[in-house]
């Protein structure tokens, strides 16, 4: 099994992920969205009635996330991935507007790996379970839209070496059917 550690910055530009392979660890920095079901099917709604969205999705990677309250003294509370297939339905317009990677837990379905070899995006996972850890390399985070929807409102959020797995590449590479 090929496997390589990476450092990366965003956003990520189609020339960035061109040399990621599943399986690849990766330390991400820079800033990521953070995005539940809500606030896709607000964005979808948005670009249904050919309305402006609230954040450019240009380059963007989406962390599937509902981060929880902030302690005191704290940048943020715990922020771990959430199930990502739920959101497979919901994904292929924000493609179309320029999303390139998107962040989670768990396998999606096969006309989602099919959509990111089309669009040439990445799904990355982090390791569910340790949301504790992840809040560490977050430096800061902010709602910056839909902020209605509480915890599903659309985040900023500002990492520092964030770990993550390519789990589907753009060249169809499933971590998940990778030999160990």
């Amino acid at each position: 099994m090929r496997k390589n550690t990476i450092k990366l910055i965003t956003p990520l530009t189609e020339n960035k992920i061109k040399k990621l392979r599943a399986g690849d660890e990766i330390y991400l920095s820079g800033t990521i969205l953070g995005a539940r079901d809500m606030a896709h099917i607000q964005m979808i709604e948005a670009l249904r009635n050919e309305k402006k969205l609230p954040v450019n999705l240009q380059n963007e990677t989406i962390f599937y996330v509902g981060p929880s309250p902030t302690p005191p003294g704290k940048v943020c509370g715990s922020i771990g991935p959430t199930t990502s297939a739920r959101m497979d339905n919901l994904t292929e317009p924000l493609l179309k507007n320029g999303l390139k990677a998107t962040i989670g837990k768990g396998k999606r379905s096969n006309n989602l790996k099919e959509l990111l070899i089309r669009y040439r995006a990445l799904y990355l996972v982090a390791v569910g379970g340790v949301a504790a850890l992840l809040s560490t390399k977050v430096k800061e985070i902010k709602k910056i839209a839909y902020k209605d929807l509480g915890a599903e409102a659309i985040y900023s959020i500002n990492i520092k070496d964030f770990p993550l797995f390519v789990a589907y590449d753009i060249y169809g590479g499933d971590i998940f059917e990778l030999s160990l």
